[in-house]
């Protein structure tokens, strides 16, 4: 199988900061660090638009490919959709792998194996969630793939349930195969560095953190209130993107005398994060659902304590060691943060069970499933 062109949709990896971007760059960077994986094909609308690629970008290991005629250049977004798959067939591609829950149109007519990652269905279970033309259109590309694949990987039980559940597909055509977080976090953070972060944010010294885009599904409204009931010396910092239910949660902290106590910041750098969990007494992560929970495993990489929810796959990212509580529990979220904060023992027990169990998630055995996969698709 290695010897094999294996092609990937790489448009989120070039350019997505966030999500579905992280993912399919640590999956890059994961195959193209083995030395039995011989070639990547990065087929991108803008190959000329790479920044996000970083080393990935001048690997020997990695092709970028892009439209090949004026017309497609022009309407690149469309090529993805319309005119890739002929390319592939053309190009003498073997086995493609669409990294964002969807593939090309005829994919399945051509010669040329498909794999899709199936990141979550919150469209489905939350349509409250999304706007109508935005779900019909996510609908329709999911099922469509989940139809079209020769194989799916879903990152959690969870979808995978998901994905049986709402398109009727076939369990057995289904793999499982984790996400992992960027090694960045498991190294190791100097005094000097977590100091100079901690002066470049004005961070208190005592803090409860979270990271993710601050919207309604993610609930960090539960932590607003939960910081009620914890000692003044306590705040609560939040990492992500902005949106209009930031002003909500603002305005809650402000009409219950907390504002002085939550710090929201955005455009926070990846090289900064690490030092984030690290000074951070416990990490949570209150939302109502997930795919996976990629924070939840950078928090327990970094040493840090987690509390989550319950509700989705957040138990498989954050594992036996994090405490959970209901997402609409904050007197629950309150007093799991008091346990931590009050006992030394506990919270260092956490760390290291933490860490443990996060070694599940490391590059190499996650690679080893996703080889496995292609293994299985080419065999066909």
């Amino acid at each position: 199988m290695r010897h094999i062109r294996i092609a990937f949709d790489g448009k989120r990896a070039a350019q997505n900061r966030t999500g579905l971007g992280n993912y399919s760059r640590f999956v890059l960077n994961a195959l193209a660090s083995r030395s039995d994986v011989e070639q990547l094909d990065l087929y991108v609308p803008h190959p000329s638009r790479t920044d996000l690629l970083g080393a990935l970008a001048s690997s020997a290991k990695v092709s970028l490919c892009g439209p090949t005629s004026f017309g497609w250049q022009r309407f690149s977004s469309l090529w993805r959709v319309f005119a890739l798959s002929s390319q592939l067939e053309s190009d003498g591609v073997s086995l493609f792998h669409g990294l964002s829950n969807e593939l090309p149109l005829g994919i399945e007519k051509t010669s040329v194996r498909s794999v899709v990652t199936i990141h979550d269905l919150i469209f489905r279970r939350y349509p409250e969630y999304y706007g109508f033309v935005d779900r019909q259109i996510y609908d329709y590309k999911f099922r469509r793939a989940c139809q079209s694949a020769d194989r799916i990987i879903a990152v959690s039980e969870c979808t995978k349930r998901d994905i049986v559940s709402f398109y009727g597909t076939d369990p057995n055509k289904i793999d499982v195969v984790y996400q992992g977080c960027d090694p960045l976090f498991a190294s190791e953070v100097s005094d000097s560095t977590m100091q100079e972060v901690r002066s470049k944010y004005d961070l208190p010294d005592n803090y409860i953190l979270f990271v993710g885009s601050i919207e309604r599904r993610k609930n960090l409204m539960l932590a607003a209130k939960a910081l009620r009931s914890l000692p003044s010396d306590v705040h609560l910092v939040a990492v992500g993107r902005r949106t209009s239910y930031t002003a909500e949660v603002e305005a809650f902290a402000q009409s219950n005398g907390l504002s002085c106590r939550l710090h929201v910041l955005t455009g926070v750098p990846l090289q900064d994060l690490p030092s984030l969990y690290h000074m951070a007494r416990v990490f949570v992560y209150p939302s109502r659902f997930e795919g996976f929970g990629i924070p939840i495993l950078e928090a327990l990489t970094s040493g840090t304590p987690v509390v989550a929810c319950t509700g989705s796959c957040l138990e498989e990212a954050g594992g036996p060691s994090s405490l959970y509580v209901s997402p609409d529990d904050h007197e629950s979220l309150a007093r799991c943060i008091s346990d931590i904060l009050g006992s030394d023992s506990l919270r260092q027990k956490m760390i290291a069970d933490g860490r443990a169990y996060a070694a599940n998630f490391s590059p190499e055995k996650l690679t080893d499933d996703l080889l496995s996969v292609y293994d299985r698709v080419v065999a066909l």
